[in-house]
């Protein structure tokens, strides 16, 4: 029993675990249901805890360059302290809540290239084992798919999306790293800007709108991104003027040029005030000597109709490259787990 004990904690003769989402897409803040399957080793087993870690594949840039890492961005312990007998089966139902910040890896049903997932982590008798990781898909919240349908409904297409480590100053981020949506600028503003990042900074009570303009290099000036912060709220989305709205912030965010240019000072509102989208944050200048990076490798693009936005993938080995990225990640993690039994992909 001892050496059954001494393997188990080895990895060799011990429980497994399966966790199964029992939820297909959630948006942020939604609520994500499953159940942990587990099967009894070859002998008894003290199951000290059973964490679940949401965890992103994401971007770091560095003076080298930039590298992917994997970052953890929420944990739960949905069970523990309990005894599972030698080759007991049990399972255990979960609901847990996501962060409002949680990116979004999905529009209209179509990828955007976001890798997101859940690992399950079993701690037994002192010892972790790595367990198994699930796939998360994410949908936008109502907010912020309408913010992105008036973007296409203004002509803007979608060039990529990617997670970026680190933080946007002045905002209320809680994450260790954000998201970028990146749109190609219709006709009536290629002139001023190579293109438009998106960022959703979500709580409970509203939410942050970080756009960035990567501008164009002039023959006397350097390009540089102009940052813009607004906030909307989450109710009365069906009352609103999205089109109208959005326009009205590139508008802003386009005349934050000359601003910049005169060294203007920057003005401040107060989150969530007024009506909807009325919430005015600071405006910051960023330059880059490098140029911005364009996303994971990712050729998506947004076809615009007179339905709005709509995602469609531009040759079969663009999509190809998205399954790819998205695989490797999940596979690298059985990888390293081992003879553990992975998840239900």
């Amino acid at each position: 029993m001892v050496f059954k004990r001494l393997l188990g904690s080895l990895g060799v003769g011990g429980p497994t675990v399966d966790t199964v989402l029992t939820t297909g897409a959630i948006a942020p803040g939604g609520p994500l249901s499953g159940q942990v399957h587990l099967k009894g080793g070859s002998a008894d087993f003290a199951i000290d805890h059973i964490a679940l870690e949401l965890v992103a594949q994401v971007e770091a840039e560095h003076e080298e360059g930039e590298d992917e890492r994997v970052v953890a961005f929420e944990r739960f312990t949905v069970g523990g302290g309990f005894r599972l007998a030698e080759g007991e089966l049990l399972s255990l139902p979960f609901t847990v809540t996501l962060p409002w910040e949680t990116p979004i890896t999905e529009l209209y049903g179509q990828s955007l290239g976001i890798v997101l997932g859940v690992h399950t982590e079993l701690s037994v008798a002192g010892a972790k084992d790595n367990g198994d990781l699930d796939r998360l898909a994410v949908s936008p919240l109502p907010v912020q798919e309408a913010i992105l349908e008036a973007f296409g409904q203004l002509g803007f297409g979608f060039r990529s999306a990617d997670l970026e480590y680190g933080r946007i100053g002045g905002t209320g981020q809680q994450l260790p790293f954000y998201q970028e949506i990146e749109l190609t600028p219709p006709p009536q503003y290629a002139h001023a800007v190579d293109e438009i990042e998106v960022t959703f900074l979500a709580t409970a009570g509203g939410m942050e709108v970080v756009l960035e303009a990567d501008r164009r290099a002039g023959l006397f000036s350097d390009g540089h991104d102009a940052l813009t912060r607004f906030t909307v709220a989450h109710d009365g989305i069906h009352h609103q003027d999205w089109r109208a709205l959005v326009e009205g912030w590139l508008q802003q965010l386009i005349e934050h040029r000359s601003a910049y240019a005169a060294g203007s000072a920057y003005g401040h509102g107060d989150p969530y005030a007024g009506h909807h989208g009325s919430g005015h944050g600071h405006h910051e200048d960023r330059h880059h000597n490098d140029g911005h990076r364009s996303g994971p490798g990712l050729g998506t693009a947004v076809a615009v109709g007179a339905a709005g936005l709509a995602v469609g993938v531009v040759g079969g080995m663009v999509a190809a490259e998205v399954v790819d990225e998205a695989g490797d990640f999940f596979e690298g993690d059985n990888d390293d787990d081992g003879d553990d039994e992975g998840g239900d992909d």
